[in-house]
C-alpha cells in the first residue's frame, strides 16, 4: 500500500502529469496513480488529458496561468466618498447612496457600509458594530 497526500499543490500534480507523460503513460493511467496516491478529489481525467495535450504541444511551464479577474470597481478614493456621504447624514438608505454612487451596485455599497465601515442598521441610524466601552455604560 501506498501512502497517501492529502492536500497537493496544484503544480505538483501537474509536475507528475508531466513527468508520467514523459515516460509515455497513457493519461487514464495517470488518473489513476493520482488517485491512488492524492486521493479522489486531486483533478479529472478530463483536465488530465488537457494537461498532457498542452506538454505534448510544447509546454513547459507546470504552473497555471495568471488569470485577470473582473475589475473591481471599489477604490480608496471610493471608499472616501462614501464615507463622507456617510459622515453626513447617518440616516441614509442604501438606496440614497446608491442614488448618490450609480456606478456602484447596491449589493457592493451595502458591503462597503458593513464590511468596511463596519455599521449596522439599528433603529433607522447606521452605528457602529462594535460599541465603546463608554457607550456600553450608558
Amino acid at each position: 500500500m501506498f501512502k497517501t497526500i492529502a492536500d497537493p499543490a496544484d503544480c505538483e500534480v501537474n509536475s507528475v502529469i508531466r513527468f508520467l507523460d514523459a515516460k509515455k503513460v497513457k493519461p487514464a493511467e495517470i488518473h489513476r496513480q493520482l488517485v491512488e496516491i492524492y486521493v479522489e478529489n486531486v483533478t479529472t481525467d478530463g483536465m488530465i488529458r488537457k494537461w498532457v495535450g498542452q506538454f505534448n504541444d510544447g509546454r513547459t511551464n507546470v504552473h497555471d496561468k495568471a488569470r485577470s479577474g473582473r475589475p473591481s470597481v471599489v477604490n480608496d478614493g471610493l471608499v472616501a466618498k462614501v464615507n463622507e456621504k456617510f459622515r453626513e447624514n447617518r440616516r441614509f438608505t442604501i438606496r440614497m447612496l446608491f442614488d448618490e454612487f450609480s456606478q456602484i451596485s447596491k449589493t457592493v455599497l451595502h458591503e462597503i457600509v458593513t464590511n468596511r465601515f463596519n455599521y449596522r442598521k439599528f433603529c433607522s441610524r447606521w452605528v457602529p458594530k462594535m460599541l465603546p466601552d463608554v457607550h456600553k455604560m450608558k
